[in-house]
């Protein structure tokens, strides 16, 4: 695969949620030939404590990958759209810092346009647009969420309200990999085990100063500190759904693509009775196998990225 230019992207997370967030953000900085990373916003979800501790999740996995200052992390919001919209006005309404860097990098996007990838809830996202709806045109949405066509899912149900302004933008661009719980069509079907990442994963990823752990503890490369999260979530098989996004933009064909038309969102389920001029694209069925011998290949390669 000939990679001609750099796809310049903004990661937004809620890293302290489960274990999903840091390998993506691992996986996206092991791939810095690939991506012109803008930088990681973050928001709070409900699980994971406050907004700092979902900051410092999200520095610490940069510091373990060795990229220490070199990548910036902006907090963003705690609460939810609806509840911030009629502050937008204001200068410092929750989650201004993510929301205005999100609104600066993208009306600087020259070109191409600045890919941004939610791997939580949806709220930055759609505050940016509602304050600089200019940059619609500018930006594409990139988001791992929702069980569509069913009801439910943890990204979209910590603001429900976040998405409905995205899908009625005619003008964004809009994709979402879908999640479906328990079925082998969505991203909950790319799951590794414990076993699995405590033999691949042991020792990976560049030697940095030691960093203390979530659970406590102190580990010099990401690689460990992997093996720890792992060993901690209490499953012997947890999914890497978040990773799936970076791995997709590299890869887009390890999943197949869906255009639907009228797709809309009552708050609580999934409906096509909106405009049949707007089209979502919703990614499904994907290819567990290279999704995972990619993030691999990647983790055992990052090294090379320091010699």
């Amino acid at each position: 695969m000939i990679q001609k230019k750099k796809i310049p992207l903004v990661l937004d997370t809620d890293a302290n949620n489960e274990l999903d967030d840091q390998h993506a953000i691992a996986y996206m900085l092991f791939n810095q030939d690939f991506f012109d990373i803008k930088g990681i916003t973050v928001n709070k979800t409900l699980n994971g404590g406050s907004i700092e501790k979902h900051v410092e999740e999200a520095q610490r996995v940069v510091k373990l990958c060795g990229f220490g200052d070199k990548v910036k992390v902006i907090p963003g919001a705690s609460q939810q759209y609806h509840e911030i919209y009629n502050s937008l006005k204001g200068i410092d309404y929750d989650g201004h810092e993510a929301v205005e860097f999100i609104i600066n990098e993208a009306r600087q996007s020259d070109g191409d346009k600045l890919v941004l990838v939610p791997i939580g809830k949806l709220t930055n996202i759609a505050l940016a647009l509602a304050k600089a709806p200019d940059i619609a045109r500018k930006v594409k949405v990139v988001w791992l969420g929702s069980n569509w066509p069913d009801e439910g899912e943890y990204n979209l149900e910590n603001d429900t309200s976040a998405i409905v302004p995205l899908l009625m933008n005619d003008e964004l661009e809009f994709e979402i990999l879908t999640v479906r719980y328990g079925k082998p069509t969505g991203t909950w079907a790319v799951s590794l085990s414990v076993e699995e990442v405590r033999r691949t994963m042991k020792g990976l990823g560049p030697e940095v100063e030691p960093v203390q752990g979530r659970y406590g503890g102190l580990f010099n490369c990401f690689g460990d500190y992997s093996v720890e999260l792992y060993e901690k979530c209490g499953d012997d098989i947890r999914p890497i759904y978040d990773v799936c996004t970076l791995v997709l933009l590299k890869h887009p064909e390890y999943a197949e693509k869906r255009s639907v038309k009228g797709v809309s969102f009552d708050g609580t389920s999934w409906k096509q009775d909106g405009s049949k001029d707007r089209t979502i694209i919703f990614r499904e069925n994907f290819s567990k196998e290279e999704i995972i011998e990619e993030f691999f290949s990647t983790m055992r390669n990052s090294k090379k990225l320091y010699d």
